[in-house]
């Protein structure tokens, strides 16, 4: 039996820092399963509708294979499998309007999906192969909270009356089940723009369900509905279903420099990319963070970044306020160069860049026992 990790011939897999506990930009290959409720009777038809589906992934830059494996012990139950080069490619696409628009045909077969994603971190059964099989070099070592994030815009004009609604919504019970409860949202606002950060103990799926369940919540949702510049039908599965998907905001990268200081601050900054950047930007942030994470003195103590296409937000925990008059620490982009590469930021001095990257905080709710 062979073994394949660092003694690939090529060049070596960026090591991973025992501070990060998620990352999307180590380079190592990554696994996606896909878990298939198939209405019943519908077999047929979502087979064909994959079979149409996997000849346009095919030419996916980052595609490398897939399977489709069906249940032998209940025919409803499929499994989907895809392995990627890396998973800035996947991210790509599964962020994309081309995905939306590729999976639509599915949709009337198939009752409930479930998407898994995990970096190759070794494998066995065959000869160590060149660096286009990287592996992740050493485990991560997370908190058990799983981070994620969904943004929208409202019109123009009503971010007054959403701050208000989003403020004034009494807490949903924090308890899912025996395994999952809900530890943290934080709400914030940029122009026009909202983002919810929440941070969630179990499994993130069965709690955003729960959520969307709770009554607070819905008359929140329906409260908005007349503001969102995306319309949706809350009544809808499809219409709530499409507005989530597109809103959904993957957390990219999270890094931990030092627990327990009790005087920190939430803060989040929206980066705006250059057209076709988003990736590239977030990848510049998540490196200098990790290195940022070292300095045993530094004032951002926690960060995750989240990001789609070319929307990037990163959620800053940091020893006291956030100092203007210092502002590349708490900015995460040491050189001007890369402001005015990156982002679409008019200025590119750091002080004036961090003001109008600073989103408006509207909320930040812990359950009790987080």
């Amino acid at each position: 039996m062979t073994t394949t990790s660092e003694r690939a011939q090529g060049r070596p897999a960026p090591q991973a820092s025992p501070r990060v506990s998620q990352s999307v930009f180590d380079g190592s290959r990554l696994r996606v399963v896909l878990l298939v409720d198939v209405y019943d009777g519908a077999q047929q038809q979502f087979l064909e509708a994959y079979e149409q589906l996997c000849h346009q992934v095919a030419s996916v830059p980052g595609h490398v294979s897939d399977q489709l494996c069906q249940s032998i012990e209940n025919p409803s139950q499929w499994l989907i499998t895809s392995e990627w080069e890396s998973a800035p490619p996947f991210l790509a696409w599964v962020n994309s309007e081309e995905h939306v628009r590729m999976v639509e045909p599915l949709h009337s077969c198939v009752r409930d999906t479930r998407s898994l994603r995990f970096h190759v971190v070794r494998e066995t059964g065959g000869p160590a192969l060149g660096d286009e099989r990287r592996l992740q070099s050493m485990p991560r070592i997370g908190d058990g909270v799983i981070r994620h994030a969904l943004t929208f815009t409202v019109k123009p004009g009503s971010e007054e009356q959403v701050k208000k609604i989003l403020a004034d919504y009494a807490s949903p019970e924090p308890r899912v089940d025996d395994s999952t409860r809900l530890c943290r949202t934080s709400l914030f606002m940029h122009g026009n723009r909202v983002v919810r950060a929440v941070e969630v103990k179990g499994d993130l799926l069965a709690a955003l369900r729960h959520v969307a369940r709770q009554p607070e919540v819905r008359a929140v949702e329906e409260a908005i509905n007349p503001y969102l510049e995306q319309d949706r039908d809350l009544d809808d599965p499809e219409s709530a279903r499409m507005f989530f998907t597109r809103a959904a905001l993957p957390a990219v990268h999270h890094v931990t420099a030092e627990q327990g200081d009790t005087q920190v601050e939430r803060h989040a900054l929206y980066y705006p990319a250059r057209p076709g950047q988003g990736m590239r930007l977030a990848e510049v942030l998540a490196r200098q963070d990790a290195a940022a994470a070292d300095d045993p003195h530094g004032p951002v103590l926690r960060s995750t970044i989240f990001q789609r296409d070319d929307i990037v937000v990163r959620l800053i925990d940091v020893r006291g306020a956030l100092d203007t008059a210092v502002p590349a620490p708490f900015l995460g982009l040491a050189e001007p160069g890369q402001v005015a590469e990156l982002t679409t930021f008019p200025d590119a001095d750091p002080t004036r860049v961090l003001e109008a990257a600073r989103m408006d905080l509207v909320t930040d709710r812990r359950s009790p026992d987080a």
